[in-house]
């Protein structure tokens, strides 16, 4: 195999990884924890394994709109979204390996969360409730799973690693004056 395709094809580990512990997750919740109740807490109250079915998208946006209009939203708009995500991934050939990685993930939460939307009438399974002490009049930060952790970590690595090119690349280019 190419070493160019193959470097282009191991980040897909990651996001394997990302749909079986995001889909094992909400399996074990469904089947032991009853919709809308407590199942553990730690530290107190401040970590909680709740489940919780969300039918809108990032903290519930959406989940009172209509069937018609959440299945294009949240069905096929991700989709297309993702395909084009993968279509430029392999593409581009300038991504770093920690770009490749980051946007493995976050395929791997997306997809997570998509087959969600397609094989659960009752919506995307959420389970992991934190306290948040008030900061943005939030007693609590919203519901969240394994396939939303991973878009935001992989989401702030892919922001942070473009950061840092920037900065690198105006610093080469300001050595050339």
């Amino acid at each position: 195999m190419e070493k160019n395709l193959k470097s282009k094809l191991l980040p897909f580990v990651l996001t394997i990884v990302v749909i079986v512990l995001d889909q094992i997750t909400k399996m074990l919740v469904v089947r032991n924890i009853p919709i809308y109740t407590i199942g553990a807490q730690y530290f107190g109250d401040f970590l909680r394994l709740i489940h919780v079915a969300n039918t809108g998208v990032a903290f519930s946006m959406g989940a009172d709109w209509g069937t018609l209009w959440r299945a294009i939203m949240f069905r096929a708009v991700p989709v297309v979204v993702i395909a084009l995500v993968v279509v430029v991934y392999f593409r581009n050939n300038e991504f770093t390996k920690l770009q490749r990685w980051s946007i493995a993930g976050i395929i791997g939460g997306g997809i997570g969360n998509l087959l969600d939307r397609f094989f659960r009438a009752e919506g995307v399974v959420d389970f992991i409730d934190v306290k948040f002490y008030g900061l943005f009049g939030l007693e609590r930060w919203p519901t969240f799973n394994v396939a939303d952790s991973a878009v935001v970590v992989c989401g702030i690595l892919l922001l942070v690693s473009f950061l840092i090119l920037s900065i690198r690349e105006k610093k080469a280019g300001g050595n050339d004056k």
